[in-house]
């Protein structure tokens, strides 16, 4: 889905690592909410309360999974799961455009 409808934009910027993730929260009539957010080049770890769901919209980052021994690379078009209540580690080597799916 390339755009959404019926949405209410919560119009403060969530900022991290210094500038260089940012994202805006998209809350749906159903409950839903999603973030849309761009990560320049960098290490990051995030933790995590909900599950989610990570889709790729540009870019790529390398991305080690809770339980993981291995790192994983996920370009646009793809997606991958975090569950709750854990932490999982990313690498972005020129820029990633992404959108953030919380599960309840």
């Amino acid at each position: 889905m390339s755009e959404f409808k019926n949405v209410t934009a919560v119009r403060e910027a969530n900022v991290y690592f210094g500038g260089k993730v940012v994202s805006r929260t998209v809350l749906f009539e159903d409950g839903s909410k999603k973030t849309l957010g761009y990560m320049q080049a960098g290490e990051y770890s995030f933790d995590t309360g909900a599950a989610e769901i990570m889709e790729m919209l540009g870019g790529e980052m390398d991305v080690l999974l809770p339980g993981s021994t291995h790192w994983r690379t996920f370009k646009a078009g793809e997606s991958f799961e975090v569950p709750a209540n854990s932490k999982f580690d990313l690498v972005v080597k020129a820029g990633a455009d992404y959108c953030c799916s919380y599960l309840k």
